[in-house]
C-alpha cells in the first residue's frame, strides 16, 4: 500500500530541533513535528471495559513519543497509570528486531513504549509487548509479570484471557499464563518457509496483519504457513553505515511470484496439523480468516491473483474441507473493507456481510449458508464500517457517511464527514444514530458487557479540537478522556467544498493568514489523486502543513478526484488500466474549476507536491502537464510500476506481461524525455516499500535525456520520521516551490 500523507510521521529517537537561527514559521513547523501536528499527549487506542465502567488507554507526553498504559474512571472522571515502558526498562534503551521493525513500519506505526495492547474480554488482564518481551497487567490491581522468553512478535490473548498466542523464530507459540510455561506448536520454520506471520503483500496490500487466529473457545488456532521459495529477494544497504550487511527482504515484484500461504488447523496443546483445503493456485490471497463465534464455523476470504473474485469459505475444523458461502466478483477490482470477512452474530445462525456488489458500500444479513436475508443499509447510507451488535436490543451499529448540506449528486453522501447509527437487524424500532456538527469520527468502541449500548467516539473537529467521549444509551457526553497534548497555537483556516468542471469535486481551500481579495497568488496542489485515500475530509488537524505552507504565501488546495474512495465503485474503478490519465485530468480539470471560483489564485504560477502517489502524480505532472504545472516535488514517486508489488499494482494494471501498455502509459520513465519544469526528487535511501531504485532510475532517465533536475536523498525508510529530517525536508521543498513559483515560467503561454 502506497503512504497515505496522513502528516503522522515523527521521531523513533526525537531529536531536540536547533530554533536559534529559525524565524517564527520555521518554529511554528518544529512545533508541528515535535508535537506530531499536536496529536501527542492525546488519549490512543481506548477500549471501553464490558461493564463500561472504565477506559484503558495509552497515552504520551505532549513531545514525548513513548506510550504509557492508563485506566480512566467513568463516573469520577479519575485517571490511574497502569504501567510504564520505565518501569520495565529503567534506564536501558527500548529494542526492535528487524521483524518488529518491518512490522511498524506496514502498520504505520513510529511511536515507542506500548503501541499497542489487548484487553481480554472480560477486561480483567491487559496483554503489553515491549522490547519483544511480553507483560500481562492484572487491571485491578495493577501488578504486573513477565511472561518467559523474549524475541516475540504479533502476541494475542486467548479468547478466556489464560493463554498468550505467540510468534517467534518464525514459529508459533502458546504461553500459559498463570504457569507462566511456553510451548512450541510449529517446527520446521526457517529462511524460506515462516509460520505465524503474514507475508509482505497481506501486511502491507491487504490490510492484514495476522499470521495466526485463536478459537473461540480458545481450544485450538488457525495459522499461517509462508513458502517463499522462488519470490525475489531485495537487500537494502544504509549508506551511512557500508560496513553493515543489507537487510534481506523477500519482496514480490509485480509479474513475479508470490509467497504460497496456507493455512493449518493445530490444538492449543500441541499434535499434528490439519490443512485447510482450497484451490490456493486460483486463489493464492489470503485476505481475512476469523474464528470468533463458538457455535459458527472458522471462515477464510480469498482472492485470486488479480483481485476479481473473492470467495468467502467456511472451514471444518475436524476435516480442513471448505465450502462456498458467497462469492464478490467485479471486472476490476473486488475491494476490502475494513470488515470484509463473516461477521458472525453469537448463535450461528447468520452473518453480518460488507458489499460493494450494487456500486456503493452496504451492509447485509445473510443466513449461515450464505444466502441473502435482508440489507441493512441503503446506498445512500454511505456505509463505511460495522462496529458491533448490541446483545440486545436487536440492532447493529454502523459507521456512515454523513448527508449535509454539501452533499453531491442526489443520494450522494459526503464523503468527508462520519456518523455513527444503530439499525435495527428486523423491523424499524431501535433506530438511532450520533452525528458531530462541522467535523466527523475517526474511530468509534462499544462496551460489550451489560453497559453495551455506552458508546466511546473519537471526534475530529472543524474547529481543531480532538476529544475522546463516553456516551450513554441516550446518546448523552458522560465523561471526556483527558489530554495532555499541547493547544495549537493557530489551526487551519480550512474552506471545504464543492467544485464542478467537467464533473463534480470535493476540495479543500486553505489561504494565507495574510490573505488580500483581488491580490494573486501562487498555488500549490497538495496531492496524493491515487488508489485508497481522501485528501479532502473534515478532520483539522490533517491541514496543519498544507496550512503552514499557505502562510508562506500560497493558495493551497486538495481535491478528490476519480480513482479515490467514497463515491461509489465508478467512481473509483476509473483509473483500471491507466494510474495517471484520469487523475491528471481530474486534478487539471478541478484547478481551473476552483481557479474560476477563486479569483486570487493564479493559474500561472501552480506547483504540485506529494509524497508516496502524490508523489508520482507531481511528478507526471510536470512531465505530461507543463502547460498547467510550473514545477513538481516528488516525494518517494513510484516511477517504474514493474518495480512495485503484486498485490498493488496488479489489482489496476493487471500483470506486466498481459498489460504491456498499461505499464508503458502509468511509467515515468515513458515520459522522462519531455521535461520542461523544474522537478524535485525526493527519497529516503532505506525506503523498504517504495525503493530508493524509483527516484534513482528517474533521475538517470533524467540525466541521459539531458535534463535538469533536483535530488534530495534522505536518511530513512516511506516513513520520514526525525523531526529534524522533517523539518529540514520542507524548509527545502518550500525553498524550491518559492524560488520556482515567483513569476511565470519562461514559454508558459
Amino acid at each position: 500500500m502506497l503512504f497515505r500523507p496522513l502528516m503522522m510521521a515523527a521521531a523513533l529517537a526525537l531529536s531536540t530541533l536547533p530554533a536559534a537561527d529559525e524565524d517564527a514559521s520555521l518554529r511554528y513547523f518544529r512545533d508541528l513535528a515535535e508535537t506530531r501536528n499536536f496529536t501527542l499527549g492525546l488519549p490512543q487506542s481506548p477500549r471501553l471495559t464490558p461493564d463500561g465502567a472504565q477506559v484503558v488507554f495509552l497515552r504520551s507526553g505532549p513531545r514525548d513519543p513513548v506510550l504509557r498504559l492508563y485506566e480512566f474512571n467513568v463516573a469520577d472522571g479519575q485517571v490511574r497509570e497502569l504501567l510504564t515502558p520505565e518501569q520495565i526498562l529503567k534506564s536501558a534503551e527500548e529494542q526492535l528486531s528487524p521483524e518488529e521493525k518491518a512490522r511498524r513500519e506496514r502498520l504505520r506505526q513510529s511511536l515507542r513504549g506500548f503501541t499497542s495492547f489487548q484487553l481480554s474480554k472480560d477486561g480483567r488482564r491487559i496483554l503489553v509487548l515491549l522490547s519483544g518481551k511480553l507483560y500481562v497487567v492484572e487491571r485491578t490491581s495493577g501488578a504486573f509479570k513477565e511472561m518467559p522468553g523474549a524475541g516475540w512478535i504479533a502476541p494475542q490473548l486467548s479468547p478466556d484471557g489464560q493463554w498468550i498466542g505467540a510468534a517467534r523464530g518464525n514459529e508459533l507459540w502458546v504461553i500459559d499464563i498463570a504457569a507462566r510455561k511456553e510451548k512450541r506448536l510449529t517446527s520446521g520454520a526457517n529462511e524460506i518457509i515462516h509460520h505465524a506471520v503474514a507475508e509482505f503483500a497481506a501486511q502491507e496490500e491487504l490490510d492484514r496483519h495476522d499470521g495466526f487466529w485463536w478459537a473461540a473457545d480458545g481450544q485450538s488456532l488457525i495459522y499461517q504457513q509462508t513458502d517463499h521459495t522462488g519470490v525475489e529477494v531485495r537487500y537494502i544497504a544504509d549508506p551511512l553505515h557500508p560496513e553493515q550487511a543489507p537487510e534481506k527482504q523477500f519482496y514480490p515484484r509485480t509479474g513475479t511470484k508470490n509467497a504460497v500461504v496456507k493455512l493449518g488447523l493445530i490444538a492449543r496443546g500441541g499434535g499434528g496439523t490439519k490443512w485447510i483445503e482450497w484451490d490456493r493456485e486460483k486463489f493464492p490471497y489470503v485476505a481475512r480468516v476469523d474464528w470468533s463465534q463458538a457455535k459458527a464455523p472458522p471462515t477464510v476470504y480469498v482472492l485470486d491473483r488479480l483481485q476479481r473474485t473473492g470467495l468467502l469459505l467456511a472451514v471444518d475444523p475436524k476435516t480442513g474441507a471448505t465450502r462456498e458461502l458467497l462469492r464478490e466478483t467485479d471486472p476490476a477490482w473486488v475491494n476490502l473493507g475494513r470488515r470484509t470477512k463473516a461477521n458472525w452474530r453469537e448463535d450461528g445462525a447468520s452473518f453480518f456481510w460488507p458489499t460493494e456488489r450494487g456500486g456503493r458500500w452496504n451492509l447485509e444479513l445473510r443466513a449461515a449458508d450464505g444466502k441473502l436475508l435482508r440489507p441493512l443499509t441503503t446506498e445512500a447510507d454511505g456505509f463505511l464500517d460495522l462496529l458491533r451488535e448490541t446483545k440486545s436490543g436487536g440492532v447493529a451499529g454502523v459507521l456512515l457517511s454523513a448527508q449535509p448540506a454539501l452533499a453531491g449528486a442526489a443520494g450522494e453522501t459526503d464523503p468527508r464527514q462520519r456518523i455513527v447509527r444503530f439499525v435495527p437487524l428486523e423491523g424499524s424500532a431501535g433506530r438511532w444514530e450520533i452525528g458531530v456538527t462541522g467535523g466527523g469520527f475517526g474511530m468509534v468502541d462499544l462496551a460489550e458487557g451489560p453497559a453495551e449500548q455506552r458508546v466511546l467516539v473519537r471526534e475530529d473537529r472543524m474547529d481543531g479540537e480532538i476529544s475522546w467521549t463516553v456516551r450513554d444509551e441516550q446518546r448523552r457526553v458522560v465523561a471526556l478522556l483527558p489530554s495532555v497534548a499541547e493547544k495549537p497555537t493557530q489551526v487551519p483556516a480550512v474552506e471545504l467544498t464543492r467544485v464542478t468542471g467537467e464533473r463534480t469535486y470535493f476540495a479543500a481551500i486553505l489561504r494565507p493568514r495574510t490573505f488580500k481579495p483581488g491580490d494573486k497568488y501562487p498555488v500549490l496542489l497538495d496531492v496524493y489523486a491515487g488508489p485508497g485515500h481522501q485528501q479532502v475530509t473534515a478532520a483539522l488537524r490533517s491541514y496543519f502543513v498544507s496550512q503552514w505552507y499557505a502562510d508562506q504565501g500560497f493558495i493551497v488546495v486538495r481535491l478528490d478526484g476519480r480513482g479515490t474512495p467514497g463515491r461509489g465503485r465508478d467512481w473509483e474503478r476509473a483509473i483500471q488500466g491507466n494510474l495517471i490519465d484520469i487523475p491528471l485530468a481530474d486534478q487539471v480539470d478541478g484547478l481551473q474549476a476552483l481557479g474560476r471560483k477563486v479569483a486570487e489564485m493564479d493559474l500561472t504560477r501552480v506547483g504540485a507536491s506529494g509524497w508516496s502517489f502524490g508523489g508520482y502524480f507531481s511528478a507526471m505532472a510536470v512531465l505530461r502537464r507543463p502547460d498547467v504545472f510550473a514545477c513538481g516535488v516528488a516525494g518517494a514517486p513510484v516511477v517504474t510500476w514493474e518495480n512495485y508489488d503484486t498485490a498493488y499494482t496488479e489489482r489496476y494494471l493487471g500483470l506486466p506481461a498481459e498489460q504491456p501498455e498499461a505499464y508503458r502509459a502509468s511509467s515515468a520513465l515513458t515520459y522522462a524525455k519531455d521535461l520542461q519544469r523544474p522537478l524535485l526528487l525526493v527519497h529516503g535511501a532505506t525506503d523498504d516499500n517504495v525503493y530508493f531504485q524509483h527516484s534513482v532510475q528517474l533521475a538517470d532517465a533524467l540525466y541521459r535525456a539531458g535534463k535538469v533536475y533536483e535530488f534530495l536523498p534522505l536518511l530513512g525508510t516511506h516513513m520520514i520520521t526525525d523531526p529534524v529530517i522533517r523539518l529540514r525536508r520542507e524548509s527545502r521543498v518550500l525553498e524550491f516551490l518559492q524560488r520556482h513559483t515567483k513569476a511565470p515560467p519562461a514559454g508558459k503561454p
